[in-house]
């Protein structure tokens, strides 16, 4: 029981297991970190039923629950029929605009991140903190070594099914039709998760999260929730296809040869400006909706676009998959996991079944 938790607790966001000899003082503050929230977790049923329950919390925690037990309920029943972990059955006000703070760096003519290795995990791309303070003090030490940095922070995590997930405050902040994707998508990830291999973990959850969506809808949604997803993904995808346009533009920069350092240097800037350009553009025509301004106020770098991968390019294979099965999500689970289990260069393929 104590490797369990042990294990479990050294999760950093974005569901990462970390074990094995890596840093003490990062392990602890993991650890330490991740148990403060399981001690402070309170069952849902109670947070609900408490009269000092704001009434704004009280809806958004229902809702939660509700989307929690359609994800969970067999197909037959008219839910997703995904594992069930016990996670989302306690709530905890984290106390803070975040959850974690994840940073990330990349040296200065690259967009490929600096990674550290776990037995558990394989190799990720950022170090994950419990304390706003650590992260920048991260942060600022990478800065001296010369690297581009970013420090984000994170809302909602999943610990793989190791422990079982409390409801964040942090992730109440977010639109009804976020909070319902995001809900679907963290509770996926216990069910496929293969070591180093981001993409494919990611690209599983957001299929999940995709069909998932598309099924509350039809079950439950209204005219306003639909506009409000139809919108929030709309956005979404305009944002991040300015980012990994930009990060292809970089990296096209940084594989030229024939340019001295000073001259790669002043085209990064002025592809990073043209990016903010076509931002202002981009915002225009959402009306100007601010909602990414934060994101580039912080400025963007290789660090950042290094974090924005493709994480979604798969999700076609892994649509494919479940309609090569009917749709049923136990069996596309069943075959995502085989698939998962092929060498990373057969993986797409195998979820295409060529």
């Amino acid at each position: 029981m104590k490797r369990r938790v042990w294990v479990a607790a050294a999760l950093v966001a974005g569901g990462a297991l970390l074990s094995g000899c890596a840093d003490v003082r990062y392990l602890s503050q993991a650890a330490g970190g991740q148990l403060d929230l399981l001690r402070r977790a309170r069952p849902l049923a109670d947070v609900l039923a408490d009269p000092g329950t704001p009434a704004g919390v009280r809806r958004r925690l229902q809702l939660a629950s509700d989307v929690r037990a359609f994800a969970v309920a067999p197909e037959a029943a008219g839910g997703l029929g995904l594992p069930d972990h016990g996670s989302f059955l306690k709530y905890v006000d984290v106390g803070r605009p975040y959850v974690v703070w994840n940073v990330f760096s990349a040296p200065e003519f690259s967009v490929t991140l600096d990674t550290s290795c776990f037995p558990v995990a394989g190799c990720v791309g950022y170090r994950g903190y419990f304390s706003e303070a650590a992260a920048l003090s991260d942060a600022q030490a990478r800065r001296a070594a010369g690297r581009d940095v970013n420090v984000g922070g994170v809302s909602a995590y999943s610990t793989l099914g190791y422990l079982k997930d409390p409801l964040l405050s942090t992730m109440l902040s977010y639109p009804d039709a976020t909070l319902i994707r995001t809900i679907i998508h963290e509770l996926s990830h216990p069910s496929l998760y293969v070591a180093g291999d981001t993409v494919f973990n990611e690209s599983y959850a957001t299929a999940v999260e995709e069909e998932g969506m598309r099924r509350w809808l039809a079950r439950y949604g209204t005219p306003e929730l639909r506009e409000q997803d139809r919108l929030a993904q709309e956005r979404q995808s305009g944002f991040e296809a300015l980012l990994l346009d930009t990060r292809a533009r970089l990296e096209a920069l940084y594989a030229a040869s024939g340019l001295t350092e000073a001259e790669r240097r002043a085209r990064k800037v002025a592809i990073l400006a043209d990016m903010n350009t076509q931002y202002a553009t981009l915002k225009a025509s959402w009306g100007g909706y601010a909602g990414y301004d934060a994101f580039f106020a912080r400025g963007v770098n290789n660090a950042t676009l290094g974090a924005v991968a493709a994480y979604a390019t798969m999700v076609p294979d892994f649509q494919a998959l479940l309609a090569r099965v009917d749709g049923h999500l136990p069996t596309f689970i069943e075959e995502a996991r085989a698939c998962g289990r092929r060498p990373q260069a057969e993986r797409a393929t195998c979820l295409r079944g060529s």
